[in-house]
């Protein structure tokens, strides 16, 4: 079950791939000892220009007021006591136009001190956390929770800044806790404490098909048959109601709620059971992506305990500490934004894909139906007009609220996506899909929705009447309409996932699609004389789906390649990539010359001009191919950069992580310890198997000769393939501790490097390119995609430059 969740979150996640974080505040924190057992814990927050944080004094007025400032430390185990209150300088104290009242606020920069006492000497830390708003003149971002560990053993300054990297706003909060209720009878127990407006859904499943709450899902690990399940896992009440945004009851429980299981313990040494849950949390606006939280239950001592804490060894806190690498430099150069894909260049392409659409047979021949009944209809021609135009408002609307549910759900840890994006069993499912769909184009079946979905909305067209009506004939032209558009819009939805937009961009390209379905029957409404020149429905729509399944089965190997380069399977080599699509190519041409013929293909008595020049465009296209299946300068496909497989990921050479021949460290480390040996400047690569621009920067820019050159010869290259799925040797995995005491399993290559980036440089686009000097040093702003050749170029110089300089 959980994997069918995992994919439907996918689908619902895969458009906000690659956002960056955005975060004007920094928060650093300090110990500094100032006696025996005096300490002084201080956290400075620096502010980005123009923005403020506000004073922790609260304004005790019912009206809109600012966040104030708060502290909380945790001293559940009382090894420490607060003396006075958390102190902050005198700020800014100014009548606010806004709020309407007088408020105080820093800039800048600010520093809290609490002093404390330490009561126990086997204190080594103390657990706090800020709650606060940031606003500047225009705009307040959400209060946020921000979680510090300092320590005392070491007082070193720790900058947390770097550790909230890796925290995404979490809500929700996990204790676990046994009671003995017999001999060996024993009752796990799960709460969760969620924040105001936020809430959990029940376990009770439910069943339908359209979408639905993460159900929450528990799993309790018992290999070796220590012990026995009693019943299922409880639940108390909750709240059942009607939920508008899924359309359908739910059960959910808010503020607190207590999951219990009871078990029978059977192997009288087993001390402890280990347990995870699955869940996903919502509030009236949003949903975060579904999360697995991990328990270790111990049963000698029936002790409640944070599930973070429970399952982090000193060993896996050391390796958490050890992926934050210090990087200095950023007041010199600081971090360029990562552009999002052009939203009109989307749009475009969704339009495209809905005039294609236009074409098929399941749409062209509905043109002059609907547009005559609407003109003949109508008491007078105004009116037929308003309809047409009014249905072909609906007929955008319906395909652009398809995307809605990405913008309800596109509130995620920064690489889960990534995750997601590059999983094998999705991208494998993509190509089963994307050959069902080819099949399908080709004739040999068809993919319709259930025949009760639009007989109800054709049913509701005819007896609503109206507006109303209007709004069904649209929809059920889009049932109706499925066989030809699903595919169609399968493609937009598959090539979104794998881009750097989000549920934006998906508007943006439904947007296109619905646009362009919905353009011919308001404008033949407007002019009904163009009716007439509209070509005859025929055998020519055939064609159309033909050729579209014979595309749809190139784009399936572009996700089995996907998989493929992840999992480094080697059955989808770059040569037998470009072989498949030449196979197909060649098939596509002969289909255009009347050669080869599928099921519902009537004989061409002759060829028109349109199947001659699409034909003989094919056939060039298989022709500049074949060079990407030799072992030559000429095999790099410039114009294909980002669809087959990488260069070096080629049968004709052992394969290596380094393109164009280039030298490429995989490790960190390695990769430093080689610019200290050399004297050489470093640049880290942050890239990706299944990224389309990561390709195209090392095929159309990397290969400019001056490019590869510098990079060869004068800076020491460390490539990390942040969704690289081999498994990290077992003494090399370990938990990640993230600042809000939560953890993330690092088991494979992609999950250490993901972290590593989102943690150090606060952002987790792919491509995403660094230079520094083997101190940490930055030496250059931080860049990504730059298609420009002279610009990408300078930007390395520079690099050179300046670390010459030091």
């Amino acid at each position: 079950m959980r994997n069918i969740l995992l994919l439907f979150t996918a689908l619902l996640f895969s458009t906000t791939l690659f956002s960056q974080i955005f975060e004007p505040i920094k928060w650093e924190s300090n110990v500094i000892k100032e006696s025996e057992d005096i300490y002084v814990l201080q956290f400075e927050a620096k502010l980005d220009k123009g923005w403020h944080i506000y004073s922790q004094k609260e304004v005790e007025t019912d009206d809109i007021a600012p966040t104030a400032t708060e502290f909380t430390f945790y001293n559940v185990e009382k090894k420490y006591e607060l003396i006075g209150e958390t102190t902050e300088p005198e700020g800014i104290q100014k009548y606010d136009k806004v709020f309407e009242m007088e408020i105080k606020y820093f800039e800048d920069k600010v520093l809290f001190t609490q002093k404390i006492k330490r009561l126990d000497p086997s204190l080594e830390s103390v657990k706090a956390e800020v709650f606060f708003g940031a606003c500047d003149d225009e705009k307040c971002l959400p209060p946020e929770t921000m979680e510090f560990l300092l320590n005392f053993s070491n007082e070193i300054k720790r900058d947390s800044s770097s550790a909230n990297i890796s925290q995404i706003f979490e809500p929700i909060k996990w204790k676990s806790s046994v009671e003995q209720e017999s001999k060996n009878i024993y009752v796990l127990q799960f709460e969760a404490k969620l924040d105001k407006g936020w809430h959990i859904y029940s376990q009770k499943e439910v069943e339908t098909d359209d979408i639905a709450p993460t159900a929450t899902e528990f799993t309790f690990y018992n290999e070796e048959k220590k012990y026995e399940l009693i019943g299922e896992t409880t639940e108390p009440e909750g709240i059942q109601k009607y939920d508008k945004v899924f359309e359908m009851e739910i059960k959910y429980f808010e503020d607190k709620v207590l999951f219990t299981q009871k078990i029978k313990r059977l192997d009288l040494s087993l001390e402890k059971v280990k347990a995870e849950v699955f869940f996903g949390i919502c509030d009236d606006e949003r949903c975060l992506a579904p999360e697995v939280v991990e328990f270790n239950l111990n049963l000698s001592n029936n002790s409640t305990s944070d599930s973070s804490t429970s399952v982090i060894s000193s060993e896996d806190l050391v390796k958490s500490k050890a992926l934050n690498v210090d990087i200095k430099g950023w007041n010199k150069f600081p971090k360029e934004d990562v552009k999002d894909q052009s939203y009109l260049k989307i749009f475009v392409l969704g339009f495209l894909g809905g005039l294609i659409a236009l074409l098929t047979p399941c749409v062209f021949p509905m043109i002059p139906l609907t547009v005559s009944f609407f003109t003949k209809g109508a008491k007078n021609r105004k009116k037929g007009m308003m309809n047409a135009i009014l249905y072909g408002f609906f007929i955008f609307g319906i395909y652009l609220l398809l995307s809605l549910p990405f913008h309800l759900l596109d509130s995620l840890d920064p690489e889960i996506l990534n995750n997601i994006s590059t999983n094998v069993t999705l991208n494998v499912i993509f190509f089963v899909i994307f050959i069902v769909f080819a099949i399908s184009f080709f004739g040999y079946f068809e993919i319709t929705l259930p025949a009760s979905w639009s007989n109800k909305m054709d049913s509701k067209a005819t007896s609503v009447g109206g507006v109303l009506g209007i709004f069904f004939m649209a929809l059920t032209l889009a049932l109706v309409s499925f066989s030809c558009t699903g595919p169609i819009l399968g493609s937009l939805l598959g090539g979104s996932l794998s881009s750097d937009g989000g549920a934006v961009q998906l508007s943006f390209g439904m947007g296109g699609f619905g646009l362009a379905l919905a353009l011919p029957f308001a404008l033949f409404a407007l002019f009904p004389n163009w009716l007439n020149n509209l070509p005859k429905s025929g055998g020519w729509l055939n064609s159309v789906k033909v050729v579209l399944g014979f595309i749809e089965l190139a784009l399936a190997f572009k996700f089995l390649s996907n998989a493929d380069l992840v999992e480094h399977w080697g059955i989808l080599k770059r040569e037998i990539f470009i072989g498949l699509w030449i196979v197909i190519g060649l098939g596509l041409g002969l289909y255009l010359f009347g050669k080869i013929r599928f099921r519902h293909d009537g004989p061409i008595q002759k060829l028109n001009l349109t199947r001659i020049v699409i034909g003989v465009a094919t056939f060039a296209f298989v022709v500049y191919l074949v060079p990407g299946l030799t072992n030559t300068k000429y095999a790099n496909l410039k114009l294909l950069s980002g669809f087959p497989p990488p260069l070096f990921y080629s049968i004709y050479e052992k394969e290596t992580h380094g393109p164009l021949g280039l030298n490429a460290y995989t490790d960190f480390e390695k990769g430093v310890a080689a610019a200290k040996k050399h004297s050489k400047p470093i640049m880290i690569d942050f890239t990706g198997w299944a990224c389309v621009n990561c390709r195209k920067m090392e095929e159309q820019v990397w290969s400019n000769p001056e490019i590869t050159k510098i990079l060869k010869d004068d800076y020491v290259l460390i490539s990390l393939y942040v969704d690289d799925r081999e498994k990290l040797k077992k003494e090399d995995r370990f938990k990640f501790l993230k600042s809000s005491g939560n953890i993330k399993s690092i088991n494979t290559v992609g999950d250490k490097w993901a972290t590593f980036q989102t943690l150090n440089f606060q952002n987790n686009s792919q491509p995403y390119y660094v230079l520094l000097d083997s101190e940490m040093n930055l030496l250059n702003t931080t860049t990504a995609y730059t298609p420009d050749e002279n610009e990408y170029l300078k930007w390395l110089q520079e690099g050179i430059t300046n670390f010459a300089k030091k």
